[in-house]
């Protein structure tokens, strides 16, 4: 399948997803963000891929929102009817929002590597993937701020369950930029590299790690983490016991044992 607005290749069980419009700082207008909605879809259940590298064609990272995106929204006052008006806002805010829970409810684990800006509607993207990983250069804002929004993509509803409240609350409130670094130390990314380069070879050795294991081990950790993140511990304990009744006796579980004991790597199918 060709894409308009993202590069996509699949291989060696590592699916690489990136932003591709360089002239727009890499900016999704709808149609982008309906393509990357496709995209997540299509991975979560193509057997060729068992992890997803998110990274940005061009100077930056995912500049969030096209600006014609959010103008055409300013055109919605022309209908005089306040209620349909509204419908109609909340209508396009929810189908946003459904893109980026695309990532988030992906069977294969995502790694976001950022390079230079991660502003706006990217920070809401890389708060839906499951590991973060930077170069020196990156930079990420909270930008909403600063044009007299409230971030609504999942910022404020993912970011507090990644970082600490406070630094969330500062980011929110003055949408200053978070660099690499500061990133690292705050915990909003796993590494920090000093180029995108290093980024990007680091990054592939983990999802290659990733592509290597169980995968539907690695599909039940991601989908156990995800619960355990929303449930209290009793809960969640007792997901995971009610999971593994269904899940544990398989295949891949057979291969592991026989891998371990003929000392060879495990060779797990699909």
């Amino acid at each position: 399948m060709t894409h308009q607005y993202f590069k996509v290749e699949i291989k060696d069980k590592i699916a690489n997803v990136a932003f591709n419009r360089p002239e727009k700082s890499n900016a999704l207008h709808m149609e982008a963000w309906l393509e990357m909605k496709d995209i997540f879809n299509s991975i979560s259940s193509n057997e060729n891929a068992r992890a997803i590298i998110l990274s940005g064609e061009g100077n930056n990272f995912c500049a969030g929102i096209d600006l014609e995106l959010l103008m055409s929204v300013s055109q919605l006052r022309e209908i005089e009817c306040s209620g349909r008006r509204s419908e109609k806002i909340r209508s396009m805010v929810l189908t946003l929002q459904e893109t980026v829970t695309a990532i988030e409810n992906c069977s294969k684990p995502v790694l976001a590597a950022v390079h230079k800006g991660c502003i706006g509607g990217g920070v809401d993207i890389i708060s839906a993937c499951d590991m973060r990983y930077c170069s020196d250069d990156a930079y990420f804002t909270i930008k909403e701020i600063d044009l007299g929004m409230v971030a609504d993509v999942g910022t404020l509803q993912r970011l507090p369950k990644l970082i600490s409240p406070g630094m969330v609350a500062e980011m929110a409130y003055t949408g200053r930029k978070v660099t690499g670094k500061e990133a690292q130390n705050i915990g909003l990314v796993n590494q920090c590299y000093s180029s995108k380069e290093e980024m990007m070879e680091y990054v592939k050795q983990i999802a290659h790690t990733i592509a290597s294991k169980s995968p539907l081990s690695i599909r039940g950790t991601k989908e156990v983490l995800k619960y355990t993140r929303d449930h209290s511990v009793e809960d969640s304990l007792n997901y995971m016991a009610t999971w593994n009744a269904a899940m544990l006796l398989s295949d891949d579980l057979t291969e592991a044992f026989k891998a371990t004991i003929e000392k060879r790597q495990p060779k797990f199918k699909g």
